[in-house]
């Protein structure tokens, strides 16, 4: 029932729903789903004029906080689910591909709100995901490639604090920006922390709770305080 559905509002749409119910879906369970999204939809009808560029469907959850909307571009088939907060001024902007998700609390924050430099940036390529609860600091500049998939408290920061000088206190130091490159493919696991100046290889599996400081070759699989190679999937 649920794939029959699916197809049905396809045909009336035009969007293709019918592979995401499976047949152990029931027509109530289906509806609810619908219905949310197209409330999803609505929400994004009345928002998407304010971004620099939208190419397809722009679904918006409940509570979601959009800062400066005119550096963002996103693609086709984008989702910001509840209570994220999208922050675009930045030198690059943040571009999203096509069937992004931006996870329910997420925060995504090139620049401090309260003034200083703009950050850099953020690009995040097809079919990817920023978990529930990440943080993205994208002061430097961030590039997740396609097909990347991050679980929930993912954190990646590209810059560090500057703590060289004993007798300055370290918030009057400063920052150094850097840059982190996430690789197409990539599993990112829960809870894990990527710092800055870092690649992640593509086809690369990072474990849960790991903290990775050093670049990860591709294919690897990574875990640990600091993160160390585990295996290669070749």
């Amino acid at each position: 029932m649920g794939n029959f559905l699916g197809t049905s509002i396809t045909k009336i749409t035009g969007v293709d729903l019918s592979d995401r119910f499976g047949e152990d879906w029931d027509s109530l369970s289906t509806l609810g789903v619908l219905i949310r999204m197209n409330i999803w939809l609505l929400r994004g009808m009345f928002i998407r004029w304010r971004l620099r560029s939208v190419k397809g469907l722009f679904l918006v959850g409940k509570g979601v906080t959009l800062r400066q909307p005119g550096y963002i571009d996103v693609g086709r088939n984008f989702i910001a689910q509840d209570h994220c907060e999208i922050n675009g001024l930045s030198q690059k902007g943040l571009i999203f591909g096509d069937k992004v998700t931006v996870g329910s609390y997420a925060i995504i924050r090139p620049t401090n709100l309260y003034g200083g430099e703009a950050g850099v940036g953020l690009k995040v390529g097809n079919n990817s995901s920023i978990g529930p609860y990440s943080y993205i600091g994208c002061s430097g500049y961030i590039e997740i490639g396609d097909n990347v998939m991050m679980s929930p408290r993912v954190s990646i920061y590209s810059e560090n604090h500057n703590f060289g000088d004993v007798a300055l206190p370290m918030i009057d130091q400063g920052v150094t920006r850097s840059f982190v490159k996430i690789e197409d493919d990539c599993w990112i696991a829960a809870n894990s922390i990527i710092l800055a100046g870092v690649t992640v290889g593509k086809g690369s599996i990072v474990a849960a709770g790991s903290v990775v400081t050093k670049d990860v070759p591709p294919f690897s699989i990574v875990g640990g305080n600091p993160a160390k190679i585990i295996k290669s999937r070749l």
